[in-house]
């Protein structure tokens, strides 16, 4: 019996998911080929911060401090987020591409970052052979590149997005680029949980490995046949202005250096928390395990539903500054649940709490995204994507890393009564996070406010109402 494949064009667009998104140039297939970039991102973020975190400690006994030390060093290169969407802007090339050669790069970065951790690892853990410095230099190196091509990768991928897609449809662009994020990072995590349910030495270098060749592939079939070539874009006779000019130019303009501050503030308020939400659970309001471990799946989903209203409410020709204010105020509403779910003794408090922080931040990350996109021309967006980019991967990571200090400077000095008998209370450590946070929110809504009145060309409406909007949940 021969089966017969199911036409997609006999069924209704309004089942169809991102069905809106695509455009004559720019088709649904192309698009969510060209997405698979945000997923070896996704991958590569869990293995550093979440399965390496766990494995380095636990099953290898490599200090705490050095662990941190080294999750961080990814951190480093992200303000150079900037300087690589600016050179994308200005590569010289007689090929005629300026996206391509830097997502490869950024590619073989993380390829060969992922090639040479495991080794390092094991050289790095308590009794392996060698010198114990060969192990730390070894693991740092790792680090360093697959955070150096992530970060090249994603800059260039985003630029290269903007570059391909109608202005009208960006904000949806934008959206599911995020969703793919986040695809990736969840089934990333859930599939090395799988792998790694029996720890070995052995095991952990072939999913190491298996991620490396998986970065690679999505990759490259992210890139093929995706950039057109524009000689005349790249031509080395063409004149270009240093990164110092372009910078000036981009910040000379008011509304793009308040953009950037209120993407740095709002950014931090909504990352402080990152690393405190599950011990706060676990310990103040005693959820078990399980209970805690559900909160990254309210987390995703809340994150998930504010990108799908930012979407639509932009591809309805709503101001993205006016909707990153509303995230703003729902994350203010979020931490305040969070914080009187203690005093109250009521976990329903915190778990919705914890929806409402991934819906405001989806709101705000989409719309501040879509807003930077705007700041640059269709020749220099890249340089504006970039210093998008580098602000928030930078202030996310100094918060979190200001966050747990906080919390263990001011747990410390709850705990000895040196706050007095009033705030000796456990739950004051992490309450004191979440008001620094509210504070932070509550300035960004200041630095973003005077935007609402910047105008930001309107998009045109959609001919058809589905789109990320309707994805089903």
């Amino acid at each position: 019996m021969t089966l017969r494949l199911l036409d997609f064009r006999r069924i209704s667009p309004r089942l169809l998911p991102f069905a809106d998104v695509a455009t004559a140039d720019l088709p649904l297939g192309r698009l969510l080929r060209l997405s698979l970039f945000q997923v070896s991102v996704g991958m590569a973020v869990v293995l550093l911060t979440g399965t390496l975190n766990r494995v380095m400690i636990v099953e290898m006994s490599v200090p705490t401090a050095l662990v941190a030390a080294m999750i961080s060093l990814p951190l480093l290169f992200a303000p150079a987020r900037a300087l690589i969407g600016f050179r994308s802007d200005e590569h010289r090339s007689l090929l005629g591409w300026r996206r391509v050669p830097y997502i490869w790069f950024g590619t073989l970065l993380q390829f060969g970052g992922l090639a040479i951790m495991p080794f390092a690892l094991l050289l790095l853990s308590e009794g392996g052979n060698g010198p114990s410095w060969a192990g730390e230099a070894g693991a740092a190196l790792a680090f360093l590149m697959v955070g150096a091509g992530l970060h090249t990768t994603q800059t260039a991928g985003l630029a290269l997005a903007c570059d391909l897609a109608p202005r009208e449809a960006r904000p949806r662009v934008v959206a599911l680029l995020y969703v793919m994020l986040l695809i990736g990072m969840v089934a990333s995590a859930l599939l090395f949980g799988r792998l790694l349910m029996d720890f070995t030495n052995v095991k952990l270098i072939q999913v190491i490995q298996g991620a490396a060749l998986a970065t690679m592939a999505l990759n490259l079939l992210a890139l093929w046949k995706q950039e057109a070539r524009r000689p005349d874009l790249t031509a080395p006779t063409r004149p270009r202005r240093s990164f110092a000019d372009a910078w000036a130019a981009l910040t000379a303009d008011r509304a793009a250096t308040r953009l950037l501050v209120a993407t740095a503030l709002g950014t931090a308020g909504f990352s402080m928390q990152d690393v405190l939400l599950e011990p706060y659970g676990g310990e103040i309001l005693g959820l078990s395990v399980g209970r805690t471990t559900e909160l990254t799946a309210l987390l995703a989903g809340g994150t998930l539903a504010g990108f799908a209203i930012a979407a639509r409410q932009m591809g309805r020709a709503a101001d993205p500054h006016r909707l990153a204010a509303w995230g703003v105020l729902v994350g203010i509403g979020a931490f305040a649940l969070i914080t009187f779910a203690a005093p109250l003794s009521v976990p329903a408090l915190f778990q919705v709490g914890v929806a409402l922080i991934g819906l405001g931040g989806g709101l705000f990350v989409v719309s501040t995204l879509t807003a930077a996109m705007a700041l640059g021309d269709g020749a220099h967006s890249g340089l504006a994507l970039g210093a998008w980019g580098a602000v928030h991967a930078s202030a996310a990571g100094l918060a979190i890393a200001v966050g747990g200090a906080v919390r263990d400077v001011v747990g410390t000095l709850s705990a000895s009564g040196r706050l007095g008998q009033a705030l000796a209370d456990p739950s004051v450590a992490y309450s004191v996070v979440y008001h620094i946070e509210i504070a932070l929110l509550f300035v960004t809504l200041v630095a973003i406010g005077p935007l609402v009145r910047y105008r930001i060309e309107p998009a045109a409406p959609p001919r058809t109402p589905f789109g990320l909007a309707e994805l089903p949940s």
